[in-house]
């Protein structure tokens, strides 16, 4: 014998965790068309780690694959010849 349940309303897209986002993030690389990521520019490489030290995501910074692997070919050059920390000092 099957049970009769109301269907749930997908097009809500509520839930407990609020609204799912449509918007997608683009990669800054590709809209400044950036032919080579540099391991010297510091102050560009440093949005892409977390303040742990951790390189972030492309899912949390938008970059594409494309771009992501020479990011961090680029963050361990950085890192290796001490222009980026490998980590954060905790106490």
């Amino acid at each position: 014998m099957a049970v009769n349940r109301p269907q749930r309303d997908s097009s809500s897209g509520g839930g407990s965790r609020g609204p799912k986002r449509q918007h997608r993030k683009v990669c800054s690389f590709c809209v400044e068309k950036v032919q080579y990521i540099d391991y010297k520019e510091i102050s560009r490489l440093r949005r892409f780690v977390s303040d742990r030290g951790k390189i972030l995501p492309r899912r949390v910074t938008g970059t594409c694959a494309r771009h992501q692997r020479p990011l961090t070919t680029a963050l361990e050059r950085a890192r290796a010849i001490a222009l980026l920390p490998y980590t954060t000092e905790q106490h």
